[in-house]
């Protein structure tokens, strides 16, 4: 017998998952009219840029997107959902999207699109990346990839069988300051490291209606310095965190700590967070939701070799000189949307480089599980007051 047409094989097997998901209420098959007629095999192949794109969420996350997307030659932005229509009506004539809707799912689905990028509120990752899954398309996804471990490691596993790529939203990896110290890290000029600090701290707090219910301080806010940790430390070779502790208390906001009761996380404003790595090195984090002068956000790596460091990064590089004094003209950036506006242009880049050369993506879906296993870690060790072995975190 002859064989089957190039790409069958595939299509077949996102048709089954298609429907092994709707028959498990994953989500709700739409109609028709919707569906892509070419997205069932598209993953097989590279895509020729400019890689057509659908947003899900016109909220603040999704807006960062689309600007960053309106800077890349590679991207073209189809269509953006958001529930309440007008705001991604507003969204699309904006950045110039032919198409806007409130459902996400006519995103998912529409035949002009190649890729999603999924900025929607966290609980509804999970089955937003399974549904572009069975569409066939691949995945840009906000951290978290899901509120909770099974839930991850399902939508992970379902984005893997479908064949189509799946990117975790950590920006800070394409920062200019931060590759350029894991490049240093790399070529071993500092040698092995030893001992990381890094600081991260918030201008001001988010208000309580952010808080409650959002995962708490270690989820929300400083997985994006533990999924750092993990990849400056794992500089000269895998490396991975062994053990956590931390520790917190709230200082900034006393309407949170009635959250204590409910969740310990939530109810804490100031942690530290203390690392093992497989190496014996450590690594030490310090977050906090508010910081008078700006975003405050520094790293220094001590390698047996010599030190890597970079300060906060400002608006402008003046000084004012005077006999009283030598300072900066301007405070630190006000927060991440202007500090990481270049990080979030070379990650949309990188993700259609990888699509349009069948590339893997860095970071994964894999690197989204093990963050929220060390902010999940982070909790039990907040929670029990005692180191945690993230042994004791089933995968």
């Amino acid at each position: 017998a002859p064989p089957p047409p190039r790409g069958l094989g595939r299509m077949m097997r996102v048709v089954a998952l298609l429907a092994g998901l709707a028959a498990a209420g994953a989500f709700v098959l739409p109609p028709k009219g919707l569906r892509a007629p070419v997205a069932l095999s598209m993953c097989e192949a590279k895509l020729d840029p400019p890689v057509r794109v659908g947003i899900i969420g016109a909220g603040r996350i999704g807006l960062v997107h689309l600007e960053a997307l309106a800077s890349c030659a590679d991207a073209k932005p189809m269509i953006v959902s958001n529930p309440t229509v007008s705001k991604a009506q507003a969204a699309a004539e904006k950045y110039g999207l032919p198409y806007f809707t409130g459902d996400a799912e006519e995103v998912i689905n529409h035949p002009e699109v190649d890729a999603v990028w999924i900025c929607s509120p966290s609980q509804f990752h999970a089955d937003q990346i399974k549904a572009c899954a069975a569409a066939g398309k691949h995945i840009f996804c906000e951290k978290p990839i899901a509120t909770d471990l099974a839930g991850t490691i399902e939508a992970i596993q379902v984005a893997k069988d479908a064949g189509v790529k799946l990117m975790t939203a950590f920006q800070r990896r394409y920062d200019p300051n931060f590759a350029a110290l894991r490049k240093a890290l790399e070529a071993g000029e500092i040698g092995m490291p030893v001992n990381a600090i890094l600081l991260s701290r918030d201008p001001a707090p988010p208000p309580f209606q952010y808080v409650a219910g959002g995962g708490g301080l270690f989820k929300d806010m400083a997985i994006h310095d533990l999924d750092i940790a993990r990849w400056v430390m794992s500089a000269r070779g895998p490396n991975e965190v062994v053990r956590v502790y931390a520790t917190g208390f709230c200082s900034v906001d006393p309407e949170i700590k009635q959250l204590s009761e409910s969740n310990p996380s939530e109810a804490i404003d100031t942690a530290s967070i203390q690392l093992l790595f497989e190496s014996g090195a450590a690594a030490t984090i310090n977050v906090c939701r508010r910081a008078s002068y700006g975003y405050d956000q520094r790293v220094e790596v001590l390698g047996e070799k010599g030190t890597l460091r970079f300060e906060n990064v400002h608006p402008t590089t003046v000084e004012k000189w005077t006999g009283d004094s030598v300072s900066r003209l301007d405070l630190p950036h006000d927060f991440f949307m202007t500090r990481y506006a270049q990080a979030y242009v070379n990650e949309t880049r990188a993700f259609c480089e990888a699509l349009s050369q069948n590339k893997p993506v860095t970071p994964d879906g894999d690197d989204g599980k093990k963050a929220l296993m060390l902010a999940m870690a982070c909790d039990k060790s907040l929670r029990e007051a005692r180191p945690v072995d993230l042994s004791e975190i089933a995968p």
